[in-house]
């Protein structure tokens, strides 16, 4: 197997900021880098998903799909990929087909040559509609299965949802590890599985690193078949995050595959993101030590770290151990969701609730009940019984458990929305009022008459200029030197005459 060549998506600019900045990368921090990234030799650039979008529009007042635009103007020799997630895109909710295939065009229409889609359940009934449109649309498609640990998600299991995306006529699967639950054993046995039903699908590995084991998993998968791997800059890998990209193109390298990728390249990268995070105050990825813990309550580093902050602010931190282990029970009493947004959320809330009330199940959220009738897909596993009979007794007269195709209960919303709240400038303004009220976007829309300057801050553009830069305010200084391997630079003021 040695000489295979093995491709890279880069997920830096997506999951990396996701997972350790709390998804707070801006433009000034990407485009600057993007035309560099572009000659760097990655199969891919991925750009945004579910949290990116969202904050872009939340918190940072970014358009997403000005975004795509921009980045597409400065990358065009590598394909830039946008993740969704299945019919519900890039929020928790679950939307109509039409806005899911518009959606789907316009990744298409404002630049983005590849998509990645999965279904938090695994049921692939929820990707048929966006595999068929964005194969309409000439995107490259990679499909996913989500990994997790349950008595329900077998070998056997994951070959069988594999056999489904080959069916659909993907152009890739992808194993997605969100809560980095993979081990060097699993791997040994599930790769293979999943290799021998592909064909000549190629298989990608996307997992994080909070066991502390992704990047040996990495480095075990690629010898069993293993195409193309998921990683991140080092500045923002590790940790929560993805394995570092320079690690695994050093080690792969030994090993006798080849990639396109250059230590000398991804140093400079580096250099880049390290400036970044130096400039805006944001912590570096660094690795995690194996926690037996987290393979039993299975919640993702992300999510622990929303549930302190959250706990703090109740003046509740002592109930997380509390909260965590009933996390636990309560996954087992739904049938095994996977724990990824959604249903990661779903499941924590619904443990905080337990344990807060004092009493299990006094209280159940509205989409906890949506999930038990099967409003979101296919359930892996066997819901508790008498969770079941509560919901049903608490439903309207003739609910039923649905069997079906989540998106065929869903009625068209486009129609609606441009009666309702339109005109719209574009489709990509028709969508943004699909996914939120005129409330959550007028901030954005208020943000719009401001465009990026034609001169970016140096920290954007440069660490070295913006080291030069602030030395060249510091009046106290007669003398510098900056030293690292390879390079030495020694600077002296000269005294004014």
């Amino acid at each position: 197997m040695t000489g295979r060549r093995i491709g890279f998506v880069d997920v830096t600019t997506r999951d990396g900021h996701q997972s350790l900045w709390a998804t707070r990368m801006t433009n000034a921090m990407i485009l600057p880098f993007a035309s560099r990234m572009d000659e760097m030799g990655f199969d891919w650039i991925n750009l945004e998903g579910g949290a990116v979008f969202d904050v872009c529009v939340r918190y940072l007042h970014e358009d997403p799909w000005e975004r795509m635009r921009l980045v597409a103007e400065r990358v065009r020799r590598t394909p830039v990929d946008i993740m969704t997630r299945g019919q519900s895109l890039f929020t928790f909710r679950f939307f109509a087909d039409d806005v899911v295939a518009l959606a789907l065009q316009r990744i298409r229409a404002n630049g983005m040559r590849r998509v990645t889609i999965y279904d938090a359940l695994n049921d692939i009934r929820n990707l048929e509609l966006s595999v068929r449109t964005a194969r309409r649309e000439g995107l490259y498609v990679c499909a996913g299965l989500v990994y997790t640990v349950s008595p329900v998600h077998t070998d056997e299991y994951y070959t069988g949802i594999a056999r489904e995306l080959v069916a659909q006529g993907v152009d890739s699967v992808f194993l997605k590890d969100p809560s980095g639950l993979l081990t060097p054993d699993r791997v040994r046995t599930l790769i293979p599985a999943v290799k021998s039903v592909l064909g000549d699908v190629p298989l990608e590995l996307h997992s994080h690193s909070l066991s502390g084991l992704a990047e040996q998993c990495y480095l075990e998968a690629v010898p069993l078949g293993v195409d193309v791997i998921h990683t991140a800059s080092g500045p923002l890998a590790s940790g929560a995050s993805l394995p570092p990209t320079e690690y695994c193109v050093q080690h792969l390298t030994r090993e006798g595959f080849r990639t396109d990728l250059r230590l000398d390249d991804l140093a400079e990268m580096a250099d880049y993101f390290r400036g970044v995070a130096y400039r805006h105050g944001f912590p570096l990825g660094a690795p995690r030590r194996y926690d037996p813990a987290l393979y039993r309550h299975q919640v993702p580093g992300g999510m622990i770290s929303n549930l302190r902050s959250d706990l703090a602010r109740m003046n509740m931190s002592q109930a997380e151990d509390a909260i965590l282990e009933e996390a636990e029970q309560v996954r087992v009493d739904l049938g095994y969701p996977i724990m990824v947004s959604p249903f990661a959320q779903f499941v924590v809330t619904q443990a905080m609730l337990n344990v807060t009330q004092g009493e299990r199940y006094r209280t159940i959220p509205d989409e906890i009940r949506k999930y038990v009738l099967g409003h979101y897909g296919r359930i892996a596993g066997t819901v508790l019984p008498k969770i079941v009979d509560r919901v049903l007794d608490e439903a309207p007269p003739g609910t039923q458990l649905y069997g079906g195709r989540a998106g065929e209960i869903i009625p068209p919303a486009l129609p609606a929305l441009r009666e309702q709240r339109g005109p719209f400038d574009s489709d990509d303004d028709l969508l943004l009022a699909a996914f939120y009220s005129d409330t959550e976007l007028a901030p954005l829309r208020a943000a719009r008459s401001r465009r990026l300057p034609a001169e970016l801050p140096p920290s954007a553009t440069s660490p070295v200029k913006e080291l030069l830069r602030a030395l060249g305010q510091r009046q106290d200084l007669s003398r510098i030197g900056i030293e690292r391997p390879g390079f030495r630079l020694h600077v002296t003021r000269r005294a004014r005459p």
